[in-house]
């Protein structure tokens, strides 16, 4: 039949969907993308926020309308949405006829025969500490670069954070799993750059090998022939000098650090359940400073139970550091069964979108001078496409991650290609975006 999947979430979501797709294309469907041809229909949802449920819920009802005015005979759920609020929504959806939680991805090849050999709506939940790591993938990606999960779920008791109770504990996967994955996406695709996701990766092996080997897992990536080795995403308190020394030296990982600090308030971060303090993230930073190489970026939360002004500006203060070179800040989402649900203090949505403001005003000031540093320097880009409406190439650095950091728009006096490494010198920066122009650079 003719499938459209629909993906929501992070990049941990978006591999889920990818071996979905195998998984659907191995069994003979075709995978379309007008859905208006889709027989079948899959939404695969993010439940991590409350914007997040918002979005999932919208977008199902949006595509429903498909079993009304297109060819959509089946509707599917699967994700976190569904494994965490699966009983409510089967009850509550009765469009959708079938619903899968965030495991059982393989199964739904034989669940799809079953609900059209039976016509009847079902529901499958699974163990959230099931694990079924897979190798197959339809990559969404373009093809020089693709996300690799190292890891599945988390074992960090944050008070705000519902992911545990919907993905279970943390779970690597074998060093050579792993590197067989990247193996094939290299050889198949000509991936340049690998980006590897988990909740945490600074943690990786911990618990099948009984330490920490994400420096030995690097090791063996960095015998495959790729540009680029990115690591999304690193807790502070588990970054060490060992890591760093082996990041700063070593040409192939991305200089690049995306760990999220949630909060630098002491009161607050105890609140949240957090392993760290300030005079921790301080020292931190000090060790990272000294390698003079790395770009960070981080996320925030605004708004968390108890945040008093004040605290929210200790944390305005410790952006006008200039530290963080790229941050992400949310309005603090009360989620069901979390701790930070029960406790008193909640703050008005108003006060929380108010202090998402003033933190977004202050950080892009402070990103725009980060970038800014660059004017008159030369970078590797990776190009990855055309904006039409600039009429000029568009890429990335090394110290940008897809989709949510800089791009570098530049001009060629000679053919470029996809997927390809350029030299670009910078000569502007706007709306915070790097303009340039390719060289030939002298060996």
């Amino acid at each position: 039949m003719k499938i459209g999947v629909i993906s929501l979430g992070c990049d941990k979501n978006r591999i889920d969907t990818e071996n979905m797709l195998a998984y659907l294309q191995e069994d003979g469907h075709y995978l379309v993308q007008d859905p208006n041809e889709a027989e079948i229909l899959v939404v695969n949802t993010c439940a991590f926020i409350e914007s997040a449920k918002k979005e999932a819920i919208d977008t199902i009802f949006e595509y429903l309308e498909y079993k009304k005015t297109g060819k959509c005979k089946y509707f599917i759920v699967t994700g976190c949405l569904s494994q965490r609020y699966m009983e409510e929504l089967y009850d509550e959806l009765v469009e959708v006829d079938l619903f899968i939680g965030t495991t059982n991805y393989h199964k739904l090849p034989e669940l799809i025969r079953q609900l059209i050999k039976t016509n009847k709506r079902t529901y499958l939940k699974n163990d959230i500490n099931d694990r079924y790591f897979s190798s197959k993938r339809v990559l969404s990606t373009p093809y020089h670069y693709a996300y690799i999960k190292i890891a599945e779920g988390c074992n960090n008791k944050c008070t705000y954070c519902a992911i545990p109770s919907i993905r279970g504990k943390y779970t690597s996967r074998p060093i050579e799993e792993i590197v067989s994955e990247a193996r094939y996406l290299v050889d198949n695709y000509g991936i340049k750059e690998l980006i590897l996701v988990a909740q945490d990766v600074s943690i990786y092996g911990q618990d099948i090998y009984g330490k920490v080997n994400l420096i030995e897992l690097l090791k063996e990536l960095c015998d495959i022939n790729v540009e680029w080795i990115r690591l999304l995403y690193l807790y502070p308190e588990n970054i060490n000098d060992e890591l760093l020394q082996y990041m700063a030296s070593n040409d192939k990982i991305c200089k690049y650090l995306d760990m999220p600090l949630q909060h630098v308030s002491d009161r607050i971060l105890k609140l949240m359940g957090r392993r760290v303090n300030k005079e921790k993230i301080d020292s931190l930073f000090e060790n990272i400073e000294k390698y003079n190489c790395f770009t960070i970026r981080t996320t925030f939360i605004a708004g968390f139970p108890q945040e008093t002004e004040e605290d929210f500006n200790i944390l305005l203060d410790f952006i006008k550091e200039g530290k963080i070179n790229y941050a992400g800040c949310f309005a603090y989402s009360c989620e069901d069964g979390t701790a930070a649900a029960r406790l008193p203090g909640q703050i008005d949505e108003s006060i929380k979108e108010d202090r998402v403001k003033k933190f977004y005003k202050l950080q892009n000031k402070m990103t725009d001078k980060y970038l800014k540093n660059r004017v008159g320097k030369v970078f590797d880009v990776i190009y990855e496409g055309i904006d039409y409406d600039k009429q000029l190439f568009y890429g990335r650095t090394q110290y940008d991650a897809p989709d949510v950091d800089c791009k570098v728009y530049f001009s060629s006096d000679f053919a470029v290609d996809i997927g390809e490494m350029y030299k670009v010198k910078i000569d502007k920066v706007k709306d915070m975006d790097c303009f340039g122009k390719t060289i030939i650079q002298e060996d």
